[in-house]
């Protein structure tokens, strides 16, 4: 039975507070109150019951399959909330003075030197909010580079096989996309890309592994190609999670890169957030970074120096006033903020917290147990769904429902029946150019015993497409709430309860 709205629980007289006797006049609120903007009358029991069984009508990944995988829905471990609502990180006000946020500003630090020492970059910043914008601020860094050296280029090149958000940071940077078709096994062309390049190129922007899940096997050639016409290589970082631990993007040639934290190193993104996108570059794309820079002062406290710095410590100053760890804003070639203060923080303790929970051999484990388990569901679900890209895969693996587009069956059916199942739909009709697509990510916390469940669900579903193909047409039958009119919502919005 679908849950009554709280307007609909709603009894007269009934309340869920009691205050204190007024020790003012009293005022009568009726006739200033706006008609029709009453609230519900509830109990305090009305109210939390009325929550409870919609938080558990609700899927997410500590509750069931989640196949969208790193790209919005990886397990985020319970000790990465402990540790982000710490009294020390969640009392602090951003404009504080360095001296009192030196543990905050040390993490950060350090957070940025293990982001290097995995991508293999010189310099990071924590900054950008989420994955497009850590495009953005890459792509603004890029233009930069070419202003300082006075060159004027213009173009952008994309893969077809790119994440949406590319040729929308190309665009709002000032820059005009070139889009470069994939081959026939879903990589970058080289021939293709040496044709397309020239001095009005600016940057060769690949999402490695792409959306197809494959690697591209000829990275280096690729990033020697664009250098050779003095372009640069940006790498974009949302499918890190296939090989962290395992390859360093820098080693390859590529010029900068963001990453995704809440996609690698957990905070699930779904919902709208919170995310965090840093950006990694190589020396010569350091001093474009966004300002400030956490940067640590040279001197024998804790551990010695370490790394450089412009800043000494003044061993005439008390500790307390004198910060090892400082925000550094004297950078005359910076492309600027690109958010206010000091980006998502409590995603960057987050990220901090699981990178130093699981150390280099647990990231490199979750890596390669990531593109074993997606490769695990495309070699049992190969033959019933259509696979266009054949080989192995990395961390996901792309079919397409043409073969059931037969029994008047589309992806869309599929991922509708799968909630019948207790599992959420994967991402559908992305990549773009696989027709009826369906991108699968199980992330490397799936047992065999989940992916067999999935798998078990996703035969049957193709059986019914053939044998009972308008139970699919109907899906989902079993939840809360029936199938929706996904154009009539989004075009005749409606959020408001008549009172």
């Amino acid at each position: 039975m679908p849950e009554k709205t709280l307007f609909q629980l709603s009894s007269p007289g009934r309340q869920a507070w009691s205050l204190p006797a007024l020790d003012v006049p009293a005022v009568d609120a009726g006739e200033t109150a706006r008609k029709g903007n009453d609230l519900p009358e509830l109990s305090e029991i009305d109210v939390a019951r009325h929550f409870t069984r919609l938080s558990i009508m609700n899927h997410h990944v500590d509750k069931g399959f989640y196949p969208l995988g790193s790209c919005t829905m990886k397990y985020n471990p319970k000790v990465n909330e402990l540790t982000s609502r710490l009294p020390g990180f969640t009392g602090l006000h951003p404009l504080e003075p360095e001296s009192l946020t030196q543990g905050a500003l040390r993490l950060m630090y350090e957070l940025g030197e293990m982001l290097k020492e995995i991508t293999g970059f010189d310099a990071v910043t924590l900054e950008p909010a989420a994955g497009a914008h850590g495009e953005l601020t890459g792509i603004m860094m890029v233009r930069k580079y070419f202003e300082k050296r006075g060159e004027s280029r213009d173009v952008v090149l994309v893969p077809d096989s790119a994440h949406g958000t590319n040729p929308a940071s190309v665009t709002l940077s000032g820059f005009k996309a070139v889009q470069i078709k994939s081959n026939e096994r879903g990589e970058i062309d080289p021939v293709e890309l040496e044709r397309a390049c020239s001095n009005c190129v600016a940057c060769l922007m690949v999402t490695n592994p792409n959306t197809l899940g494959i690697f591209e096997p000829e990275a280096k050639r690729i990033c020697d190609i664009m250098h050779r016409q003095g372009a640069l290589v940006y790498l974009d970082g949302a499918n890190l999670n296939a090989y962290v631990g395992v390859h360093r993007p820098a080693d390859a040639g590529f010029d900068l890169m963001h990453i995704n934290l809440h996609k690698t190193f957990s905070t699930p993104h779904g919902g709208g957030g919170p995310g965090s996108g840093p950006v990694a570059v190589t020396k010569a794309l350091e001093p474009f970074l966004p300002r400030p820079v956490v940067r640590r002062a040279e001197g024998q406290r804790d551990g010695g120096t370490e790394g450089q710095s412009d800043r000494t410590l003044d061993p005439s100053i008390p500790r307390s006033l004198d910060p090892l760890f400082y925000l550094d804003f004297d950078r005359p070639d910076s492309i600027g903020r690109v958010m206010g203060f000091h980006g998502q923080f409590a995603v960057l303790v987050r990220a901090y917290t699981y990178i130093r929970m699981l150390g280099a051999a647990g990231l490199k484990d979750a890596a390669e147990s990531a593109v074993l388990n997606a490769n695990y569901v495309r070699a049992e679900l190969d033959g019933v769904y259509d696979l266009p890209y054949k080989g192995r895969c990395l961390h996901e693996v792309v079919f397409s429902g043409t073969n059931l587009k037969q029994y008047g069956i589309k992806t869309l059916d599929v991922a509708k029946r799968l909630l019948d199942y207790g599992m959420h739909a994967p991402t559908i009709y992305f990549p773009l150019i696989v027709p009826e697509a369906l991108m699968i990510e199980p992330t490397e916390t799936e047992s065999r015993e989940s992916l067999d469940g999935f798998i078990a669900a996703m035969r049957q579903i193709a059986d019914e497409a053939r044998t009972n193909p308008e139970i699919l047409r109907q899906a989902p039958i079993t939840t809360p709430v029936r199938r929706l009119d996904e154009a009539k919502a989004s075009r005749e919005l409606d959020v408001c309860y008549p009172v």
